[in-house]
């Protein structure tokens, strides 16, 4: 299957969900247009506390449209837009992307994946239960984080629904994702 944009959603303002729009402008370097999470320095409020001074490698949240199905199947119902991410992808295996990873989506935009999300009880205000169905355990005791992963905009571009997507894997070992 190619990978493709199911959505794209941002929000001016703080919320935990975000509105699905026809297309979202990313900027290199400070994330997407207008979107309250856009900046050189981090934006998430619990960042901001900790220190509003270190670099925002939070500036493009994706998420597989394939988690939706997942916690459909446990009584979720789950939308784009709706867990606060920007751009939600369809047939890509987002989680399994190495650190560093480049992801050419539409004609011009370029992103860099930095790590994993990493989910807060806000996912619990929104759904009851649903952060244990994006947070878990594997068999050894591992934090397994499934909310998506964040990115930088390495190159400025307009990215709409139905664009697709084209990974570049970084020269190197293969680094696992942590959260960011």
């Amino acid at each position: 299957m190619n990978a493709t944009v199911a959505a794209v959603s941002s929000n001016g303002e703080y919320s935990f969900t975000k509105p699905n729009r026809d297309s979202i402008t990313l900027l290199a370097g400070l994330g997407v247009e207008g979107d309250v999470h856009a900046g050189v320095t981090v934006k998430h409020r619990s960042r901001v506390a900790q220190d509003p001074t270190l670099p925002n490698l939070r500036q493009v949240h994706l998420i597989h449209e394939e988690l939706f199905a997942e916690v459909l199947g446990e009584g979720f119902e789950v939308a784009p837009g709706e867990l606060g991410e920007n751009i939600t992808t369809r047939g890509i295996d987002l989680l399994g992307l190495s650190t560093g990873t480049l992801l050419r989506v539409g004609d011009e935009a370029v992103l860099e994946v930095t790590g994993l999300r990493n989910p807060c009880l806000q996912i619990d205000a929104f759904q009851d239960g649903l952060l244990k169905q994006v947070v878990g355990r594997d068999e050894a005791g591992n934090i397994v984080r499934k909310a998506g992963i964040m990115t930088i905009v390495k190159q400025d571009g307009v990215v709409h629904p139905g664009d697709t997507i084209e990974v570049e894997l970084p020269d190197g070992p293969f680094r696992p994702l942590e959260r960011v």
